[in-house]
């Protein structure tokens, strides 16, 4: 039924969740497991001066997440690709579906709504929207969600 599933990460506690039922499924059907992140280069393409350093820790970001996965899925004993790739976020998905025969998506979602969903988006709306193959969602349940809110905040400050 599933045979290439693709997991896009952004090394979250909401991509983690997702990863942990991807490699499920992928043991299940013995399917490859794609790990995709997306530098998002239109957030920074006002940027004049430092937006290649912002890009620059954005794919060492990128390379760590998908390593994460790379190293869950071999530990697990299924083949697994790796690739962190720019654009936007969800066009760079539907690119990696089109172009690798993805034929299940599995990706985690913060689960916002309200003012934050509409001033963020959420790419996982979007690829679920325009995909060709099915999505499935990952949600936190809401403990999750609050260790991840707090570490948002710690992180936040620790940068400040």
């Amino acid at each position: 039924m599933y045979s290439e599933i693709l997991v896009p990460t952004d090394g979250s506690k909401a991509a983690e969740r997702a990863i942990d039922h991807a490699l499920d499924i992928a043991e299940t059907y013995d399917a490859r497991i794609h790990a995709l992140y997306v530098v998002d280069t239109s957030i920074y393409t006002s940027l004049d001066a430092g937006a290649d350093v912002v890009i620059d820790a954005l794919e060492r970001e990128g390379d760590a997440a998908t390593r994460h996965v790379r190293e869950a899925a071999e530990e697990a004993g299924i083949d697994v690709q790796a690739e962190v790739v720019t654009g936007t976020a969800y066009r760079s998905i539907r690119e990696y579906i089109d172009d690798h025969d993805i034929d299940l998506v599995v990706m985690g979602t913060h689960g916002r709504t309200g003012l934050s969903h509409y001033l963020l988006g959420s790419v996982t709306e979007r690829v679920v929207r325009t995909s060709p193959v099915p999505v499935l969602t990952i949600r936190l349940d809401d403990e999750d969600e609050d260790e991840a809110d707090a570490d948002e905040s710690a992180d936040a400050e620790a940068e400040e």
